[in-house]
């Protein structure tokens, strides 16, 4: 259903080239967008308008920004636990 979607943001040249790359993740956030609308199959994804589907787009867009910021955030969180966990003078201190 998604993939529609998909072929529908591309043929519209709507899609920027990392967005067309990454295509299997705009796949799954497209679906998640639709599904949160009501959309659930490809006849009425092939009747949206151009400006509603322009909405969807920017609903996924959002969504992937957002995943990319928790990532980026829990990649710097893992880094930094990292350099910290290599000082040697930083050691656990156990309590009984």
């Amino acid at each position: 259903m998604s993939e529609f979607a998909f072929f529908r943001f591309k043929s519209a040249n709507m899609l920027t080239e990392d967005e067309e790359r990454d295509k299997e993740e705009m796949i799954s956030l497209t679906e998640l967008v639709l599904d949160s609308r009501g959309i659930e199959c490809d006849a009425k994804i092939s009747k949206i308008s151009e400006d509603r589907l322009r909405e969807i787009l920017e609903d996924v867009r959002k969504l992937r920004r957002k995943k990319k910021k928790n990532s980026d955030k829990s990649e710097e969180d893992n880094s930094n636990e990292e350099n910290t966990n290599d000082d040697p003078d930083n050691q656990a201190v156990y309590v009984r």
